[in-house]
């Protein structure tokens, strides 16, 4: 009776064990497409790359003016809905900055030698070397002067897509390792909801 029992359970815990294993197998196989998802959102800004380039000293570029009339206070929260780097769509974050000013989505190639980044956001109008007055449109041709990712300083870039609003320099904590990105730039409004 008890050789019978013990068979019994052991052909029990092993079924579980099974069962437990293919779930497993079918959750790192959703890990995995999920990862690959993130890879290929966050291609542009590298893999495996290290937060503290996303923070600055909070200085911004000169002529830059402080938006008049923010949808988000500086020192209110909001929740960012974008992607821009790991860790960031979801959180809360605090303002530091808002100004208004013209927003760009761009692709360059680093000054270091590193893979192309396409779709970069954001740079700021204030943050191209001449410029001019007038916003640029896509395709135009520009030099960044920005360092908000290595390789970035002194790149030449192509304009994907401009738009004029308000952007917010943000402070936050990532969700994927729990760093602390002190004035992130840029974020726009768009990108933020009240929490």
């Amino acid at each position: 009776m008890f050789k019978r029992r013990f068979i019994t359970g052991a052909f029990s815990a092993f079924l579980l064990m099974s069962a437990a294993g293919c779930t497993d197998q079918n959750d790192t196989t959703d890990n995995d497409d999920v990862q690959v998802e993130q890879n290929e959102e966050h291609e542009g800004h590298g893999k495996g790359m290290d937060h503290s380039m996303h923070s600055s000293s909070g200085e911004v570029p000169e002529g830059l003016a402080e938006a008049q009339n923010p949808q988000f206070e500086v020192g209110s929260t909001a929740v960012i809905n974008a992607d821009h780097m790991p860790g960031m769509n979801g959180e809360e974050a605090e303002i530091t900055g808002a100004y208004d000013t013209v927003v760009y989505a761009v692709t360059y190639t680093p000054t270091d030698g590193g893979e192309p980044v396409e779709n970069h956001k954001w740079v700021i109008h204030e943050e191209l070397e001449n410029p001019g007055s007038e916003p640029l449109e896509a395709g135009a041709e520009v030099t960044l002067n920005a360092d908000h990712m290595s390789g970035m300083e002194g790149a030449s870039a192509e304009i994907v897509s401009s738009e004029e609003t308000t952007v917010y320099m943000v402070t936050f904590v990532t969700t994927d390792t729990e760093e602390e990105v002190e004035n992130h730039k840029w974020v726009t409004e768009e990108e933020l909801t009240s929490e």
